[in-house]
């Protein structure tokens, strides 16, 4: 859906948009199970020239575990309130300088914004960094690379390098 200026200046848009897996293109380590469904509203402020677009998204997601490389299934449930500013100006090839304030803010070209561009954006921020199948995941053996979620090994696992061993007796002074 493309957010036109030229409506949005008649009147305030609702959307309420049903987005099937494949139609943005996210990571590679991330796969879109379900439609992701966003509904919200968009509005153009003329004095301003600034659009705002608030809603709220929910996305059926896989990731691959950080700790124990299996893939799991999460559901990303979130909201967002955004301010866009018409792009500024710039020479080519010079690099414009933005203010600590301008930096919550986002830029659109004439004659507006494409919904789904803000949705992809919107999903991916809101992908933990650290992505873990559960909050207690016990991760692979770095021995011999057993989940240790399914079956408990009894590896030993090797002293770090001999050269880090005097750091074994350091104690922290209080």
């Amino acid at each position: 859906m493309f957010l036109d200026i030229r409506l949005l200046e008649q009147k305030p848009v609702r959307f309420n948009e049903i987005i099937a897996p494949g139609a943005i293109r996210f990571d590679t380590d991330i796969a879109q199970l379900g439609d992701l469904q966003a509904a919200g509203n968009a509005e153009y402020h003329e004095a301003a020239e600034e659009i705002r677009v608030r809603g709220e998204f929910s996305v059926p997601l896989q990731f691959t575990c950080d700790r124990c490389a299996e893939p799991f299934r999460t559901e990303i449930i979130d909201s967002f309130d955004l301010i866009y500013e018409p792009e500024p100006e710039a020479v080519a090839g010079q690099e414009i300088a933005i203010k600590h304030s301008e930096s919550e803010i986002g830029y659109y070209k004439w004659p507006g914004v494409e919904l789904n561009d803000i949705l992809e954006e919107q999903v991916l921020l809101a992908v933990p960094m650290q992505r873990l199948c559960r909050a207690d995941c016990k991760g692979i053996c770095p021995v011999c690379g057993q989940n240790r979620n399914e079956r408990d090994c009894n590896c030993q696992s090797s002293p770090a390098d001999e050269r880090w061993a005097a750091l074994k007796n350091f104690q922290k002074v209080k």
